[in-house]
């Protein structure tokens, strides 16, 4: 018997130290747990339910990249992550957003790349899961409001398009994944394909990527400032 209490109260004094200590892991985070474990829940659901629509080959669009490195960023609370899917991502889901709030209020597609949200063709529910799109902007700001910008996003995003667009060009290429033969999902034919990867290639950092940077950079020294 006394054996027995001996090792109810040791369970006891264990189950204690593991709540106190979670408490106290809690208390610390930057970020919320409920947050966390709402995204790892969500990539639960979306990934096998788009994996069985689209393919493998679309989880190599760089919206769905960082839809996988926000979850890690959320748990590791990683600055480095924020941006470097920040400076990857927010300025093409800002301009889905865009377009998709323009085909449901204007009845038309401002921009373009928000059709298939429209096709009849694509289960309801999988559509609906491509409003990640429309979250994404708003977690990644306050992500980086949270814990501040690294200026080092923009050039993990430019080698993650130097590994990406070439995969897209040659691992079924058919799809057009990240637009790499050509943009809005239509390959172009005014130069050789191998010219236009090139020069994508090229512009994603230098026109997209760093003026991203730019502007992250200094909304971040302007809320140091206040």
């Amino acid at each position: 018997m006394h054996g027995l209490e001996a090792k109810r109260r040791g369970a006891l004094f264990f189950q204690r130290l593991f709540w106190l200590v979670l408490k106290g892991t809690i208390s610390k985070m930057r970020i919320p747990l409920w947050l966390k474990i709402g995204w790892t829940l969500w990539l639960g659901v979306w990934m096998p339910y788009y994996w069985m629509q689209y393919g493998a080959q679309n989880f190599l669009y760089f919206c769905d990249i960082a839809n996988l490195l926000i979850g890690l960023a959320l748990w590791l609370e990683s600055p480095l992550l924020f941006s470097w899917q920040a400076t990857s991502v927010l300025l093409f889901q800002t301009l889905y957003t865009i377009d998709l709030v323009g085909r449901l209020t204007a009845g038309k597609h401002l921009i373009g790349g928000t059709e298939y949200m429209f096709s009849t063709a694509i289960p309801l529910f999988v559509r609906l899961l491509g409003l990640f799109h429309v979250v994404t902007p708003p977690v990644l700001l306050w992500g980086i409001w949270r814990l501040g910008y690294d200026r080092r996003g923009w050039i993990f995003a430019s080698v993650t398009a130097w590994i990406v667009l070439p995969i897209c060009f040659l691992w079924r290429p058919g799809f057009n994944v990240n637009w790499v033969r050509g943009p809005f999902y239509k390959e172009q034919h005014i130069v050789p394909p191998v010219i236009y990867l090139a020069a994508y290639m090229l512009a994603l950092p230098l026109l997209v990527y760093l003026p991203t940077h730019r502007v992250l950079a200094f909304w971040d020294r302007s809320r140091d400032r206040k």
